[in-house]
């Protein structure tokens, strides 16, 4: 399964949909949203996404109510999803997997955002770490998302930019 994997989208609508855009191009199926989506109508724009969308909030998702009543699929940080038949924690801020609780310890897959910095790598149990980015790009300029690979345990970087 493809999975497109998105954080610090700061309701910017048009890269929102540039987002979107790359990311069924890139095939993906679903969505994992790691946070600061902000407002209800940016989660509107994510929600147009033709298969499912699963998030978390994060610090500046200041209309949790507003939003929780358009997305049921958004949780409290940190998340665990079971997607593609692997174990996904999706959490806003980076929290050590030693630190987290222990059912969400064994996971396969830890993605999160707040630092605006994309980063792919993996922990010394082999774990995939994926920070998309920003997909608003207000902070470095440069947006980005990243597509996760479920199948090929692997995960690329992709240019938000690069779907107008």
């Amino acid at each position: 399964m493809k999975i497109g994997v998105l954080s610090d989208s700061h309701d910017n609508l048009p890269n929102i949909r540039r987002a979107l855009e790359l990311l069924r191009g890139a095939g993906a199926e679903a969505l994992l949203h790691a946070g600061d989506l902000v407002a209800p109508f940016a989660v509107r724009e994510l929600l147009k996404f033709d298969g499912a969308a699963y998030g978390v909030f994060g610090n500046n998702d200041g209309e949790r109510t507003g939003i929780r009543a358009l997305w049921k699929e958004v949780y409290d940080a940190p998340h665990l999803f079971t997607l593609g038949g692997r174990r996904i924690v999706v959490m806003h801020d980076w929290i050590p997997p030693d630190k987290l609780p222990a059912d969400l310890r064994r996971a396969e897959v830890f993605i999160f955002g707040h630092s605006h910095k994309a980063a792919l790598s993996r922990d010394a149990g082999g774990a995939l770490l994926i920070n998309p980015g920003e997909t608003g790009g207000w902070l470095t300029g440069k947006p980005t998302v990243a597509i996760l690979d479920t199948e090929k345990m692997e995960a690329k970087l992709l240019s938000v930019r690069n779907a107008e």
